[in-house]
């Protein structure tokens, strides 16, 4: 027989307990469990990261959610990619205090000049996801005009989930040209595929540089002009400027460089802007007028559901901005933002929109309005619209 083991026992008779062992398979509850716990972050991903892309691409609503505070919130600062530092906002630099009388009224700068509005702050999610999308070069800029509406048309537009806009002016086709696109491209918010990037700079449109410089960023550029009633787009500007210099002359003393002949000064800023048509001839020299769209100031008020759908048409849009987004303000005088869902008030615009005009004396508005008339009926035939100022 075999030889025996030490105790007396055989190699047979080892215990197979004794001998290795495969590992149990894992019960089928448990590989059951393990899959479906992977599907759920899966899942979860997914969902996360569409909700972020959603909240990113409409900052209008989530302007109107936070209420005022939106427009005074500090800008979030990012570290670069590349381990720079973080770049603050452009902000101008503010007019220097001129001596008197009409340096002084051309030196005052418009608010959204002296103290811009800062970008849209981020939302929690949007901020966790702040790598979602990239920065891009403006798609169309609303390229005036001053005290026009431009502040209004670019807060209703905001409201719009593929629309993303840079909350303030960056003056860089008239300021600070010589930063460079990459400078400009870095102020603009971050967009998804289908967004459009847009920013608003009223004096663009009276800036004789302007419209060769966009022109060399892209020929395809849209550009929008709000245009108002020149005699009352020029009381308003001065009402603006009053606002803030109440010592200055008076605005029939700025009118006219001889109040005896007539003759209307042309220099004063608050008048040369509304020579709408003088304008428009060297933008027209460098886009096509099927590239600009003009909107009224008048029908920005009056009916800005209607305006907006032009202005969505314009830009390639679904016409989501309605009636049901606003209602008329009678004590601004304006329409304002219907409140958000879970939000406690409306969206209005600041303070300084909506002033009382100073009384002007008839006979000065009578011969602003025969100066004007014969650049306005050129303007109406350059445009093709009629806008019923005279």
């Amino acid at each position: 027989m075999g030889q025996r083991l030490s105790g007396g026992r055989s190699c047979l008779d080892v215990p197979g307990r004794l001998l290795p062992q495969p590992p149990p398979p894992p019960p089928p509850v448990r590989r059951k469990l393990a899959l479906l716990f992977a599907m759920l972050c899966v899942w979860l991903y997914m969902f996360l990261y569409s909700c972020a892309g959603s909240c990113a691409a409409a900052p209008g609503l989530l302007l109107l959610g936070s209420g005022s505070r939106a427009a005074h919130a500090p800008p979030a600062l990012a570290t670069a990619p590349d381990g720079t530092p973080p770049r603050l906002p452009f902000r101008a630099q503010p007019a220097t205090p001129l001596a008197s009388g009409k340096e002084m009224v051309e030196g005052a700068a418009s608010p959204e000049e002296q103290s811009p509005e800062v970008p849209d702050s981020p939302s929690p999610i949007s901020s966790f996801f702040s790598g979602s999308g990239s920065k891009q070069l403006p798609q169309a800029i609303i390229i005036g005009v001053k005290k026009g509406g431009t502040r209004a048309l670019l807060e209703f537009l905001r409201v719009h989930p593929d629309v993303r806009a840079v909350g303030a002016e960056p003056h860089f086709f008239d300021r600070s040209y010589d930063k460079g696109l990459a400078w400009y491209r870095d102020l603009m918010p971050r967009t998804l595929d289908g967004q459009i990037t847009m920013e608003k700079t009223p004096s663009y449109f009276v800036t004789r540089e302007a419209p060769a410089r966009i022109s060399a960023m892209s020929k395809d550029t849209k550009l929008i002009v709000v245009v108002r009633d020149p005699v009352t787009r020029a009381i308003s500007d001065y009402t603006q400027t009053l606002s803030k210099r109440p010592d200055i002359p008076t605005f029939e003393s700025l009118t006219f460089k001889n109040r005896t002949t007539g003759l209307i000064d042309t220099s004063w800023s608050a008048i040369q802007i509304g020579i709408y048509a003088k304008h428009l001839e060297h933008w027209l020299r460098h886009f096509p007028i099927r590239q600009m769209l003009f909107v009224s100031g008048e029908r920005l008020i009056s009916d800005p559901a209607g305006e907006l759908g032009r202005v969505q048409d314009f830009l390639g849009l679904k016409r989501i901005i309605t009636d049901k987004h606003f209602y008329f303000n009678k004590t601004k005088g304006f329409p304002c933002l219907k409140k958000a869902e879970g939000s406690s008030r409306p969206h209005c615009l600041g303070k300084t929109k909506g002033r009382t005009h100073p009384e002007i004396d008839r006979e000065v508005v009578r011969r602003l309005r025969e100066f004007y008339r014969p650049f306005n009926l050129k303007f109406y035939q350059m445009t093709g619209h009629d806008f019923g100022w005279d």
